[in-house]
């Protein structure tokens, strides 16, 4: 191991900020993170471990409030610039799903286990007061959700809410 994410985790729904925290090491303790979607970025640098090889904990939040982010899919990047040639090297990507872009004034998700009977636009017309907004719920489960047709009693669902 020599960089770890371990928040976000992949596919996790995240705001703004995206807290990034893990384990790591680079060249004179500097590591770099992008987070993008292959349309905006926001990029920086932070300091981790002691500068000649050991590893540190970190934690950055991320201020993306004025990315011009098209996609409700993200990826979240720590790297170490190569100190021989300014390439990136160690590279850990975590791909993770913007509230933001799925709920206007995002600010968290409920979840919600499938019941006998349930239906995604119910959970919607529930959550949403439209069942054309199941949508919403699909975009934020994509690990969970293959078929909108198809929910089966005991997933958990997380459903994004807005201000």
């Amino acid at each position: 191991m020599v960089n770890l994410i371990q928040q976000p985790a992949p596919f996790d729904l995240v705001g703004n900020p995206i807290l990034v925290g893990g384990i790591g090491q680079g060249f004179e303790a500097t590591l770099q993170y992008r987070v993008h979607d292959g349309h905006d970025e926001r990029t920086g640098f932070f300091n981790v471990g002691g500068g000649t090889g050991e590893h540190g904990q970190y934690q950055i939040a991320v201020d993306v409030a004025g990315a011009a982010f098209q996609l409700d899919r993200l990826f979240v990047e720590v790297y170490e610039e190569s100190a021989r040639n300014g390439s990136e090297i160690n590279k850990i990507t975590v791909p993770v799903i913007f509230g933001p872009r799925i709920v206007p004034g995002y600010v968290g998700y409920r979840i919600h286990v499938v019941q006998p009977g349930d239906t995604l636009s119910a959970i919607a017309d529930a959550n949403y007061g439209s069942s054309a907004a199941f949508q919403n719920i699909v975009r934020a489960n994509p690990l969970v959700i293959s078929n909108p047709d198809l929910i089966f009693p005991g997933q958990a669902l997380k459903i994004p809410i807005g201000a």
